[in-house]
């Protein structure tokens, strides 16, 4: 049985040291009337259908999610890419969000991507 647990580690844990989560790497954030419009750019080692990033998210301080932007499809030879989310509703005084980027395979990342607002309302 230990024998059994320890062939499991070594095959295992060589794969989640391999494992890379989306790296985001600039964003923007575009204040229009009551709405914001965020740009993410974010990279990740997509291979293809199998394993790509999927999504990434808008968050308040407290972890609340303001908005969801999901990746329809893998970007293989496009890397690192741009995607942006409008109509994002931002509570009046809050000045900064955090954005948290996920693949199909690992999730959601730990990382969080701090991103100051600079609006006339905060």
């Amino acid at each position: 049985m230990i024998r059994c647990i320890t062939l499991l580690s070594l095959i295992w844990l060589p794969a989640m040291a391999l494992a890379d989560d989306p790296q985001i790497t600039a964003a923007t954030a575009q204040q229009t009337g009551d709405s914001w419009r965020i740009s993410v750019t974010l990279t990740h080692p997509d291979s293809g259908w199998d394993h790509y990033a999927d999504g990434w998210r808008v968050l308040d301080t407290s972890g609340n999610v303001l908005g969801l932007r999901e990746l329809a499809h893998p970007h293989v030879n496009e890397q690192p890419f741009t995607r942006s989310l409008a109509g994002v509703a931002i509570p009046e005084g809050l000045d900064t969000v955090l954005i948290q980027a996920r693949c199909n395979v690992d999730g959601w990342s730990e990382a969080t991507y701090v991103l100051p607002l600079a609006c006339s309302s905060c």
